[in-house]
């Protein structure tokens, strides 16, 4: 469907132009590791300012693959409603991945400040969605930072967390949204591991 993640950023650019026409508030974020490419590529067709939010799922001690919630760069923790899990239980294995985000955010936070997203317009954007925990749990974050609204721009999302979204968390831009999703990489030709020096390279070219 997508040649690799720089296509598909630019297939959401032309999407997205016509949603923020007339906007002079508009800040691109992008959720590492393979969402800052998309995010780049969006903010380089556009001409706006990248940034990047860092996420990361808590997955559950039977499945790596699985979330059972989201922790963003502050430590706050976002529960998946569907696990079976407690917030408790989900909190209990929370303290690993809280810092690595932690450690992830001061590297990529290296001689930048971050942008102030309050009362911007946020396109949030990642190389994809199948649950939308790590999504979720960036939208939590930018609603404590009192950004003004949010548009979550992603090339694929499972029809599922589309229709979560679409329920009040934030508008949706997406360009596929199919009911049988297995994994993100099955939409894209090219799908190489993203490094975190990568996602530096990146939000430098910015």
């Amino acid at each position: 469907m997508f040649k690799d993640r720089t296509h598909a950023g630019t297939l959401l650019a032309e999407r997205l132009a016509e949603e923020i026409a007339g906007r002079s508030d508009v800040v691109v974020l992008g959720i590492p590791r393979g969402g800052v490419i998309v995010a780049a590529q969006i903010a380089k067709e556009l001409d706006l300012p990248l940034d990047v939010i860092v996420t990361s799922k808590i997955p559950a001690p039977w499945n790596a693959e699985y979330a059972i919630g989201a922790v963003d760069s502050e430590g706050e923790v976002t529960l998946n409603t569907h696990s079976g899990y407690s917030m408790e239980e989900v909190m209990h294995y929370a303290p690993p991945i809280q810092d690595k985000v932690r450690a992830r955010w001061e590297l990529f936070r290296i001689g930048r400040e971050p942008i102030d997203v309050s009362g911007k317009t946020i396109v949030l954007a990642d190389d994809g969605i199948a649950t939308g925990l790590t999504a979720f749990s960036a939208v939590d974050y930018l609603k404590r930072h009192k950004a003004g609204s949010v548009i979550l721009a992603v090339p694929v999302i499972a029809a599922d967390a589309a229709r979560v979204i679409r329920s009040g968390i934030a508008t949706l831009v997406a360009l596929e949204e199919p009911e049988a999703f297995y994994s993100v990489s099955q939409f894209y030709r090219q799908f190489d591991q993203v490094t975190d020096d990568d996602v530096m390279l990146a939000l430098r070219g910015a």
